[in-house]
């Protein structure tokens, strides 16, 4: 089968290789093959690539966690799907539901296992998800780890609901989601961007306001004063150590911030006094399992979502795609078909 390879984490975006494969082997007891369709990026795989993700990679591997595909065969035992079902992979092959087990990182696709960027995937039943019926393969494969880890973030962990209000970092998959489901759902979002072109796009997505962090630098104080000085419900947390603490500012008294990357790096160091200051809830999130994949894909469904796709790539152009996503031009999601 015709896939896509990286020598090991860090090699760069010119050492990503289209390489020949054997193809998997049938599936065993509780496992699924699936022809895959499309492939989206994550800013995770532009940092696999760089070497700056946070977890091992397993060299020679093959990327990308989230693609989208039909079931060509089941495996013994397999009763959640059959052949020609519609399918995506969730992010965590080994996290069906409740806590993930310690060793949960060990089953991420693209990074502890061979990801989606080739003809085939060989995954366990309880790691792939029906795609909702409205949506082509190319959209269901931005669901599995943008999506996903949101609707944790601002779902399961922050537990918002009608009439609250979110703070969302950026125009990037992550976020676009985000605004989605608080239209949806009723949550004022709160969206900043360094462009006023994305922030107009945003804005017609439902965003209730826009702030351009370059022209208005303290966004945090912008954000509170929209809430008539009471501050954000929550903030879902993406920049890191350039926008941790201004993130602090931003929220209520009570207030929640869901951590899930550092695309301005890590932050280092974080001041207890700024929990204290506002009793905030500071939780580390990574994407999701597969219940949560499920019960989004319900709302996904009932209100008809369409995920948002900047550019759609070629299998020829994958390193076209990543440093498209290194451009940081993008609005939503990067999409590689398959083909």
């Amino acid at each position: 089968m015709r896939a896509y390879q990286l020598p090991k984490g860090g090699a760069g975006i010119e050492a990503l290789a289209r390489i020949e494969r054997p193809d998997p082997p049938r599936p065993a007891h509780r496992q699924v093959l699936v022809r895959v369709r499309a492939c989206s990026l994550n800013f995770r795989d532009l940092g696999i690539a760089r070497g700056s993700y946070r977890m091992p990679i397993r060299d020679n591997i093959i990327p990308l966690s989230d693609g989208a595909g039909e079931v060509v065969e089941v495996g013994p035992g397999v009763t959640r799907c059959k052949a020609g079902d519609r399918v995506a992979g969730n992010f965590f092959q080994r996290w069906a539901g409740g806590e993930p087990a310690p060793d949960a990182h060990a089953s991420a696709l693209g990074g502890g296992i061979d990801g989606m960027l080739a003809e085939y995937a060989l995954l366990e039943e309880d790691g792939v998800v029906k795609i909702p019926s409205h949506l082509s393969l190319e959209e269901g494969a931005t669901l599995p780890c943008a999506a996903v880890t949101v609707w944790h973030a601002m779902i399961e962990h922050a537990r918002l609901k009608a009439g609250d209000t979110v703070l969302l970092q950026g125009t990037g998959g992550v976020s676009i989601f985000g605004l989605q489901f608080a239209r949806a759902m009723g949550i004022a979002a709160i969206i900043t961007s360094s462009s006023d072109e994305k922030l107009k796009r945003a804005k017609a997505l439902g965003a209730a306001h826009g702030i351009n962090y370059k022209t208005n630098p303290d966004w945090e104080k912008a954000a509170v004063e929209f809430t008539g000085g009471r501050g954000v419900d929550h903030v879902v947390e993406v920049g890191g150590a350039a926008t941790l603490t201004r993130s602090f500012g931003a929220i209520r008294v009570g207030g929640k911030i869901t951590l899930i990357g550092g695309l301005s790096g890590g932050a280092s160091e974080l001041n207890p006094g700024l929990i204290f200051a506002r009793r905030a809830n500071v939780q580390g999130i990574s994407v999701g399992s597969t219940q949560m994949f499920m019960a989004m894909n319900r709302a996904i469904e009932v209100n008809g979502i369409k995920p948002v796709i900047d550019k759609v790539f070629g299998f020829d152009e994958a390193q076209a795609a990543y440093r498209h996503m290194a451009s940081g031009a993008h609005f939503g999601k990067i999409v590689i078909k398959v083909e």
